[in-house]
């Protein structure tokens, strides 16, 4: 299919490859050119716009950093709703607030286009591994059109319910997952101050009932030396999500206390400076907590 691809961050520059090999034709736009040369050279074509890779395509995707951004591409004179065509399908796999996505959803409705939100779950770790998933809310039947382009992405694709119910689903699991990552340091730091090496911890931790594999491969990021310079995900990206959690929690009226000390210790992060490295790097503020040196 031809297939328009809006922002090409570290999730964008793993998907557009997938469809590339499995035989789609790929139209990208991102803010800056120069994050697309990877892709260019591996045969992806260049939009001057959302609108112009809409323009070319029947499926278009867009992932981006918040819901302005979201905003951005897709409204307006040069967005993906001005250019795509009444058979053609947008979905937006930005991870945002459900109000937000509704929000635009409407607007493409209102214009007699179609809008799923598309969320995806997995880091580009899991991406390159085919072990991603994809959560779809809106038109079933939208759904069932694009879905076979979706396992062309990742191993699973899953219809959620209405439109915004698939991010609110991205929320839910992204709040389990930043829990589950800062319980991690919070135990292997406990370990440490008792006198286990952290090696034998992290080594114990991932050979335990608690191993999964977001701990599998973000886990030995606290071992010396082993944090990456690119983090998949930084404190800052990861908090923007538990802030979108506690938001929609109050205004629901759902209990999400372990998200409240989650973000907790992403202000932390923060406060030491830490904030440029994977979400991870909670485990160092246990440390410091405890009174261990670095």
């Amino acid at each position: 299919m031809n297939i328009g691809f809006i922002g090409l961050g570290a999730m964008g520059l793993g998907i557009v490859p997938r469809l590339i090999a499995a035989g789609h034709a790929v139209t990208g736009w991102n803010r800056t050119r120069e994050k697309a040369a990877p892709l260019l050279k591996a045969g992806m074509r260049w939009a001057d716009s959302p609108r112009e890779a809409a323009s070319q395509s029947e499926i278009v995707f867009s992932i981006v950093t918040d819901a302005a951004a979201v905003r951005s591409v897709a409204l307006g004179e040069n967005g993906v709703i001005a250019g795509l065509r009444k058979s053609g399908v947008y979905l937006d796999m930005s991870t945002i607030a459900p109000d937000a996505s509704r929000a635009v959803s409407s607007e493409f409705a209102q214009a007699g286009l179609t809008m799923l939100d598309a969320p995806i779950s997995g880091s580009p770790v899991t991406l390159a591994q085919g072990k991603a998933s994809i959560m779809v809310g809106g038109e079933r039947t939208a759904f069932e059109r694009v879905k076979p382009v979706l396992l062309d992405i990742g191993a699973k694709a899953t219809y959620i319910g209405a439109s915004g119910l698939a991010v609110q689903m991205k929320l839910a699991i992204n709040l389990v997952l930043m829990v589950e990552v800062i319980a991690f340091g919070e135990g292997v730091a406990l370990a440490e101050k008792g006198g286990v090496a952290r090696e034998a911890a992290v080594e114990a931790m991932l050979n335990s009932v608690v191993a999964s594999p977001v701990l599998g491969y973000r886990g030995p990021f606290i071992l010396e030396g082993r944090m990456p310079k690119a983090p998949l995900a930084d404190v800052t990206l990861q908090q923007k999500d538990m802030t979108l959690v506690l938001e929609l929690a109050r205004k629901s009226g759902a209990a999400t206390p372990l998200a409240a000390a989650a973000n907790e210790m992403m202000n932390a992060c923060r406060g030491l400076g830490l904030g440029h490295h994977d979400f991870v790097i909670a485990h160092e503020v246990y440390r410091r907590l405890g009174g261990m040196s670095k």
